[in-house]
């Protein structure tokens, strides 16, 4: 009988030490999922961009038409992968990311391109188009951030003891995080 409630009572106090860590860890989770939320929603204000900058290059100038089917095609590709929140997996979120670097990619290109034509570059409506892009483009770099903290925290208390006992019992799993692509570190050559 001493032994079971021995038994007993270790149960219980490590239920104590580590249930006051449910709620924080639900937070925590809701904080991810929200976190990339915003993520996906810059992600989609770059997508909703691209049909109306693309439409303003075509009117102003008569260039390389393989740069506009590029960043048509990359865009097409990059709003057809969706990640599920619960499912935030490193693999998931290298899939997610590898369509959204081949659209960076191609933008990348249709902006260098804007150097070499001058009527576009003056166009008022492209500048615009432009500086909202651009703007996007450092939306997206803050919601990446912003996401991969959240990830952190999360990652860390679920690691954490005595957190780590009450993750194992109600199924919290590490998140993965956002990753620089494949050679970011080197420097993009523009050549005109």
């Amino acid at each position: 009988m001493k032994k079971i409630f021995s038994a007993l009572m270790i149960v219980v106090a490590a239920m104590s030490l580590s249930s006051c860590s449910y709620n924080s860890m639900v937070q925590m989770d809701e904080n991810v999922k929200s976190k990339w939320g915003q993520v996906q929603n810059d992600y989609q204000r770059r997508s909703d961009l691209i049909p109306n900058l693309v439409a303003t290059v075509k009117g102003v100038a008569n260039f390389e038409k393989s740069t506009l089917t590029d960043v048509i095609n990359a865009r097409a590709k990059a709003t057809q992968i969706t990640v599920d929140p619960t499912k935030l997996t490193p693999e998931t979120i290298q899939k997610y990311q590898a369509a959204q670097g081949q659209l960076s990619t191609a933008l990348g290109k249709l902006m260098s391109i804007t150097e070499n034509y001058p009527t576009l570059k003056s166009n008022e409506s492209f500048m615009a188009l432009q500086a909202q892009l651009e703007g996007t483009e450092n939306r997206i770099t803050v919601a990446r951030m912003d996401f991969n903290n959240a990830v952190q925290e999360y990652n860390s208390k679920i690691r954490s003891f005595p957190a780590n006992i009450t993750a194992k019992m109600f199924g919290f799993t590490e998140k993965g995080y956002f990753q620089a692509e494949a050679g970011a570190a080197t420097a993009p050559k523009v050549q005109f």
